[in-house]
């Protein structure tokens, strides 16, 4: 079957860095770590196992900014094992189970959480992290019977949603109603990342939010503090007017359109906050939001978020940040903010006295009909036109693109 894959040597890695910037083919040429290639069906890997075939695999930002453009740190490369096919975001069809598997029946259309901790691993005794249900936060995402990968789309034995087969063990599983559709499905990771997010860093009803990026990232965290009942004014940065059109169906109070506008003026309007100008450099906020979610991941977001959170606020960080070389952190002390980085999904949040799964809270309101992404998928490519897609990923304003994904028969 043909895979897209991550395939990570340092001619690659060095050719990419220094050619993308430039040309932005290069991250995808026949010279870069993303390669087209011809590879095996993944074999269930124990009685535990299933074999899933993809109807879609998403695209998502980690993967965009963090692989194709190559912007993660390499401290995390001990933390995959190479080459491995890319891709998290996934909804498809059970095709083959291993006799372990209850519950589950061939033909059973799932989403799976793709996170690898140590109930996937066959770790007889689990770190102190999946023992309290914090699996994104395992220990172990090198040890046990797969090799490195803390995730679908990062482990070699695993495969990824970046191709028509993947295998997934049946603690990532979950079934899907009848009356979720694959495109609503297909947003359920990243909406559980975000939920995970503001669950962890939720702002009292009183409380004026900040939501910096409505790519899906944001838009899922908009979604997220209105299912979670949260009455906070929630104003969004957009770099799109169609982004912010979105942020608003979806729950935000104030648009603020990056390129339209002064936004620091308008975010100092907005939240009562005052500017000062310093003798170089960007201008100081004092005041500014209670609670800031950063849902871009760069230098220059995180620069901004650090001004925009007001004294004793809090800041968390939902879009993948790598390497940061030009952030100026002196706002971290001067106003004595807390900052909270946030990694995946894989974990337990209680809501109205029930603790579940950030996947089993997501599918539920989808199938109340409280929630519904499917708007957000905006384009669907056949994986042979991947560089397409990649560029359409990349150029999210000229396309109004927000989901880009794979679309498989």
């Amino acid at each position: 079957m043909k895979a897209l894959q991550f395939v990570l040597t340092i001619p690659r890695y060095l050719f990419g860095r220094a050619a993308g910037p430039l040309y932005a083919p290069a991250y995808y040429s026949r010279f870069s770590c993303v390669q087209l290639r011809d590879v095996r069906e993944p074999q269930l890997l124990g009685p535990d196992w299933v074999k899933v075939r993809t109807h879609y695999g998403g695209i998502c930002g980690s993967d965009l900014g963090g692989l194709v453009r190559l912007h993660l740190s390499l401290s995390l490369s001990p933390f995959g094992s190479y080459p491995f096919t890319m891709g998290h975001e996934q909804v498809g069809t059970i095709t083959e189970a291993g006799e372990g598997v209850e519950g589950h029946a061939l033909g059973q259309r799932v989403v799976v959480d793709p996170m690898l901790p140590c109930p996937v691993r066959g770790i007889d005794l689990p770190c102190s992290a999946c023992q309290a249900g914090e699996w994104s936060r395992c220990q172990n995402f090198a040890e046990g019977n797969l090799s490195p990968g803390a995730s679908l789309g990062s482990c070699a034995d695993t495969g990824g949603s970046w191709s028509s087969y993947f295998v997934a063990h049946k603690f990532q599983l979950f079934a899907l109603p009848d009356s979720v559709s694959d495109e609503n499905a297909l947003l359920i990771e990243p909406f559980t990342i975000a939920l995970h997010a503001v669950a962890r860093c939720f702002p009292d009803d009183e409380d004026t939010v900040l939501v910096m990026g409505v790519g899906t990232a944001g838009l899922c965290a908009v979604a997220a503090l209105r299912c979670l009942g949260s009455r906070a004014h929630i104003i969004v940065l957009a770099k799109y007017p169609f982004q912010g059109q979105l942020a608003e169906r979806y729950g935000a109070d104030r648009v603020v359109i990056l390129r339209d506008s002064d936004y620091y003026q308008a975010l100092a309007d907005a939240t009562g906050g005052r500017l000062y100008k310093p003798i170089l450099g960007k201008r100081v906020m004092i005041g500014g939001a209670d609670v800031v979610y950063d849902c871009v991941g760069t230098d220059g977001s995180l620069d901004d978020a650090l001004r925009f959170v007001k004294a004793g606020g809090r800041l968390a960080l939902i879009g993948t940040i790598g390497q940061t070389r030009k952030v100026d952190w002196t706002p971290l002390w001067f106003q004595e903010l807390s900052v909270r980085g946030i990694n995946f999904a894989c974990a337990l949040e209680e809501h109205e006295g029930e603790r579940l799964r950030t996947f089993q809270w997501a599918i539920r309101w989808m199938a109340q009909g409280r929630l519904d992404l499917s708007p957000l998928l905006t384009h669907r490519f056949r994986l042979e036109d991947y560089k397409r897609a990649l560029a359409v990923a990349m150029s999210k304003g000229r396309n109004r693109a927000v989901k880009v994904a794979f679309e498989f028969d």
